[in-house]
């Protein structure tokens, strides 16, 4: 593929890394399709465009959603399809990972999983046709690193980068180039979305812990780079004759991964466990007797001859 001009779709654009994304490869002239749930957030995006910006509905979790948009983009390509398409929707959930619903967990998988390959392999038909194109999936550094809390959205990115991995081994004899993206702390709305929950962890073993999130969130922002940083990283895989396998951003976020990779486990986990306050002081288990440990004696002990209902066993 060469740096002239592309059609390029990209998924969740009608805010953060999607729409800074939509607007700065338009501007560079692209033709680019920007699909989202919101209309009206859409329309404010083909408003402010400079370039040619066509929008369309995509719900990445329903497949009527995404076999109109193909429709669609069919009718706005002439038949041709796309030669790019940028896999951004995404979204993810903060909370103790024991603690995370069954519900909200599979609800992460939809999107960021699930939403990703459907709309992947709806669109590739015409890609492997021409012998040509090119995937660019928006991962994350959490997709290498697991944090404290974001176990359950970490997991998805880990999937991401396998199922991409997988994708570039096995579409390069079409002609099809997979890459992914992998941003670090970026100033967006993702992390409104991902406290969004917080509130019922309040009756958790987690509950103070949780409750200095506010704390490490604010110490964190300071460090967070504007989404430009993410969108310039996309045109370069967009651009490049032949792009990288993974793209970090900002820049720094290599010395995470670096360090991450140099210290032993032990290390990390023990620096993770202060960042996220994951100590029995953090807990406010300090000074609590421990639990009692289960013998195989233990398993002759009749139940109770009174129904205790299902409870959490904590040590207080």
């Amino acid at each position: 593929m060469s740096n002239s001009s592309k059609i390029v779709l990209i998924t969740g654009a009608t805010a953060g890394i999607g729409r800074m994304t939509a607007l700065h490869l338009a501007k560079l002239g692209h033709h680019v399709i920007a699909t989202g749930r919101k209309p009206a957030e859409l329309a404010k995006l083909a408003a402010e465009a400079t370039g040619h910006v066509d929008t369309l509905l995509l719900d990445v979790t329903s497949l009527a959603s995404i076999t109109a948009a193909v429709e669609g983009v069919d009718k706005l390509t002439g038949g041709k399809g796309l030669d790019v398409l940028v896999n951004n929707a995404g979204f993810g959930t903060l909370g103790p990972t024991s603690e995370i619903s069954d519900a909200e967990m599979r609800r992460q998988y939809e999107t960021n999983v699930f939403g990703l390959m459907n709309v992947t392999r709806a669109f590739l038909p015409k890609m492997m046709e021409r012998r040509a194109g090119r995937i660019i999936n928006v991962s994350s550094v959490g997709g290498r690193i697991t944090l404290p809390y974001f176990g359950a959205y970490n997991s998805t990115k880990y999937a991401v980068e396998a199922l991409s991995d997988s994708l570039r081994y096995e579409l390069r004899p079409f002609g099809i180039d997979v890459a992914m993206i992998e941003p670090g702390l970026i100033r967006t709305n993702f992390e409104a979305t991902a406290v969004a929950n917080l509130g019922a962890m309040a009756t958790t073993p987690y509950a103070k812990a949780v409750g200095k999130y506010e704390e490490m969130s604010k110490m964190a922002d300071k460090f967070a780079a504007n989404p430009i940083v993410i969108a310039k990283a996309i045109a370069r895989a967009v651009n490049a004759r032949r792009p990288a396998a993974r793209y970090v951003a900002p820049f720094s976020t290599n010395f995470v991964i670096l360090f991450a990779r140099m210290f032993p486990t032990r290390m990390w986990d023990w620096a993770m466990r202060r960042v996220g306050y994951l100590t029995a002081k953090g807990l406010g288990l300090d000074g609590a007797a421990p639990a009692p440990v289960a013998t195989p004696g233990a398993l002759a002990v009749p139940p109770p001859t009174k129904p205790t209902g299902s409870a959490r066993v904590s040590a207080n």
